[in-house]
């Protein structure tokens, strides 16, 4: 059964690698770089202080510095444990995909997927009140995780099982949060 969902797992990330083209590679290279993301952290850190104020949006970045902080080690520990090779990497598949971004660490399941899924569930369930059309905001997770499976650097499964561990995460610490924000601060939700 495994073999059969690895097996698949491939032949799906085949098929969706094998989607893209030389014209969109730059693209797709710039939407993996986290850095290239520093201007829509600021548009949602403002948004943050705009409702919520100076000494709230201190609090949801320290909570989301946690989240990322723990979320990183569960990724890493997984990874260290199943030492999956990365499609770029894989001797059945390396000379068959785009194997457009080189990377010498492990795949499953997938850090960038895991923390952007994370941070995103945190914030809505924060913010799905406030802000009508925040829901919207799952694009980012979803484009981010596509761009991994574009440049050849993680299998599908590892997309989902890193957003499951986001999801997880994200909410767990939401419920922190909200657990410290009724507590210490007398917010109702």
């Amino acid at each position: 059964m495994l073999e059969k969902i690895i097996d698949l797992d491939k032949q799906l990330l085949v098929f969706l690698n094998g989607l893209g083209s030389e014209r969109f590679d730059p693209f797709w290279m710039f939407i993996t770089e986290q850095k290239n993301w520093i201007p829509f952290f600021l548009l949602l850190l403002y948004l943050v202080y705009q409702k919520l104020g100076v000494k709230q949006t201190l609090v949801i970045i320290l909570f989301v510095a946690a989240l990322l902080t723990l979320n990183n080690q569960i990724t890493e520990e997984f990874k260290q444990y199943f030492l999956r090779l990365r499609p770029c990497n894989d001797p059945e598949i390396k000379d068959i995909i785009r194997n457009i971004k080189p990377s010498a660490t492990f795949s499953f399941f997938s850090g960038h997927s895991s923390n952007t899924m994370a941070v995103f569930v945190f914030l809505y369930f924060i913010f799905r009140k406030q802000y009508n059309y925040f829901g919207l905001l799952i694009l980012w997770p979803f484009v981010f995780a596509y761009s991994r499976i574009y440049l050849g650097l993680h299998f599908p499964t590892d997309i989902l099982c890193g957003f499951t561990c986001g999801i997880i995460m994200g909410f767990l610490t939401y419920k922190l949060y909200q657990i410290l924000q009724i507590r210490y601060f007398k917010v109702n939700f």
